[in-house]
This record gives C-alpha cells, structure tokens and sequence, in this order.
C-alpha cells in the first residue's frame, strides 16, 4: 500500500514538471518570435518619435511612466467604495489583476493583513458552495432521472463531471458575451478573460470595467461583473471537486 502511494506520488511529480516543460516549449516556440518582432517595431517607433519632437532619453522615460501611471484612473476613482470592493474580490480570489495596488504603507500594510485572513476564509467559503452545488446537482438530476424512468439510488461523482464540464462552458460563453459587448473585446479576447479571471491567473493584461469611468457610470455592469467573478469562481471549484474526487 505504502509502496503503491509513493509511486503514484513519484508519476504525479514527473507528469507535472514533464507538463511544465512541455508547455515552456511550446510557449517559447509560438510566442517568441513575435515578441522580438514587435520589440523591434516598438523601438523602431520609439525613435523615431524622439527624433521627430526632439525629446530626450530622460524625458521619454518619465512620459511613459506618467502615462503608465494615469492608465488606471481612466477607469474612473480606482478607491471609490465600488473600486475598492473590486480590488477587494481580485485580492481574497487571489486573481490580482494588478490594475489597482496600495500606494501607501498603511495600505500595503492593511492589504498583506486581508489577504492572509481573506484567501483561507475565501476557500472555504467557495468550497462549502461548490459541495453545496454538486449536491443541488445530484438531486436534480436523480429526480429527472426517475421521471425518466431511470431507477438508481444515488448519483456518483462520475456521473457529474459531464455536468461540471457543461456548467463551466456555460459560464464562460454567458461571460464572454457579456465582457466582449461591454468592453469592445473579440469574443476570443472575452474568452481568454474569462478563463484567466476564474482560475485565478489574472495576468491584468486585460480587466473589465477599466475604461469610461465604467466603474462609477455602469452600475448594472460592475454588479454583473461582480457576481459573475464569485459564481464562476464557485462553478469552476465545484468541478475541479469533482476531478479531484475522482483521481483519489
């Protein structure tokens, strides 16, 4: 017994870091060749735009930081309540966008305290919603079973991943449509989005409600946007139980 988990064990760690190999190969080969080409672009454009304004080293890098600096208030008061509420849902998620951050110390300081409370509560919290979801699930789909005819007892986990696996599609298309009408995305854009917001990768290359003061002025869209981020949230860690639940 003890020898059959540590050879599970040992397969798990190899198939893993095999997995993370491959995928930085295959990363490396799809995206590098366009990021030297538009590194070479951009500072072809760079110079040439010191040149034609005659603008010094010095002064373009303090330009570009400015720009870089007014880009989030774009979005209207990043700490508003609502904006706060925001920044508050990417940090106890652990999605951290990165589109807004703590400028002061006793904002950084207050922050690294929320998140080492929030993250755990957090968890909990969407696993006690996912279980309560795969439950909900099985029940209904064990009372459609018998209207149907079906006679079985009790639904096994087996039985719910195809649920899950519909359920996340759902999710992602519902979103997708949403985030790409909004914001002005391709809807392959909008799916990129969703996907990374709801297994917390947030990388903030792109976040919703960040443009026309979206945040102050689409009441009705920050308040989808919202809900959307905690129940997709649950969705997706109801299924991930199920997989889970699975391979033990």
């Amino acid at each position: 017994m003890r020898h059959s988990a540590n050879t599970r064990t040992i397969t798990l760690i190899f198939v893993g870091l095999s997995y993370l190999f491959i995928g930085a190969g295959v990363f490396s080969a799809i995206e590098r060749e366009h990021e030297i080409k538009s590194g070479k672009e951009l500072f072809a454009r760079e110079k040439y735009f010191k040149e034609l304004y005659n603008i010094s080293d010095v002064d373009y890098d303090n330009m570009s930081h400015m720009i870089m600096e007014l880009q989030p208030h774009k979005a209207g008061v990043q700490w508003s309540f609502v904006g706060a509420l925001y920044f508050a849902i990417t940090v106890v998620t652990t999605i951290g966008y990165g589109h807004a951050v703590p400028q002061t110390t006793m904002g950084k300081m207050t922050c690294i305290a929320y998140a080492v409370i929030g993250i755990p509560l957090c968890l909990v919290m969407f696993q006690a919603m996912g279980e309560r979801m795969n439950n909900s699930a099985k029940s209904l789909l064990k009372t459609t079973g018998h209207k149907l005819g079906f006679k079985f007892d009790e639904v096994s986990h087996k039985c719910l991943i195809p649920f899950g696996i519909l359920s996340c599609c759902v999710t992602v298309v519902v979103g997708s449509s949403v985030f790409s009408y909004f914001e002005g995305w391709s809807y392959t854009n909008s799916v990129y989005y969703c996907v990374m917001t709801l297994s917390t990768i947030g990388f903030g290359d792109y976040v919703a409600m960040q443009v026309d003061g979206a945040l102050q002025q689409k009441p009705q869209y920050v308040a989808f946007s919202f809900v959307y981020i905690l129940i997709g949230l649950t969705v997706i860690g109801a299924f991930l139980n199920l997989v889970i639940l699975r391979m033990i």
